[in-house]
């Protein structure tokens, strides 16, 4: 029987550009809980042992390695870690639907900016905060992660797509940066 080796969307891939890098990111597990109608208090004992709530609209919360992202009414994305024993919710492994580009730096909001319909500025989305948006036409999840640190997550099957569009960007941005008037 032949093995099966998992290979991540995009080789691992990574780029710095005019101070901006984009690198591929391993997430580790996702596991997307749908809350049951009622289910949110038997959902909260087991996101308990991992020292996690469920998240507020458009927050994250991160412990220990393990991260719980709203994804939408009653719904979240567990990272990190595998999902503990849970009533209250559906539990969906999602790792191989998604991929996670991390972009960093002082320019990376402009480079989001050209692409991204919401308000990526620190003063309007801070560290903690997620958005389900778009990135240019694709299905997108940011997450503001640091001062200069967003994660953008897509699906897998547009993962190259996204790459490619960010790195076009990153170039735009960079070459804006070089000139000097």
């Amino acid at each position: 029987m032949p093995e099966l080796i998992a290979k991540s969307a995009l080789g691992g891939r990574r780029l710095t550009l005019g101070g901006v890098t984009l690198a591929e990111l391993d997430p580790g597990p996702i596991t997307s809980v749908a809350l049951y109608p009622g289910g949110a208090k038997l959902a909260a004992k087991g996101l308990k042992t991992l020292g996690l709530t469920f998240p507020p609209p458009n927050t994250f919360i991160e412990k220990k390695g393990a991260r719980i992202v709203w994804t939408g009414r009653e719904q979240a994305f567990l990272m990190g870690v595998a999902p503990p024993a849970t009533e209250g919710a559906a539990l969906t492994d999602q790792s191989d639907g998604w991929a996670v580009l991390g972009i960093s730096g002082a320019a990376a909001v402009d480079v989001l900016a050209r692409l991204v319909p919401v308000d990526l500025r620190s003063s309007a989305f801070p560290a903690g905060r997620v958005a389900r948006t778009q990135v240019n036409h694709m299905n997108a999840v940011i997450l503001r992660t640091g001062d200069h640190e967003l994660e953008i997550m897509v699906f897998r099957s547009m993962a190259r797509t996204a790459w490619h569009e960010l790195e076009g960007t990153i170039s735009m941005v960079a070459a804006r940066q070089a000139v000097k008037i």
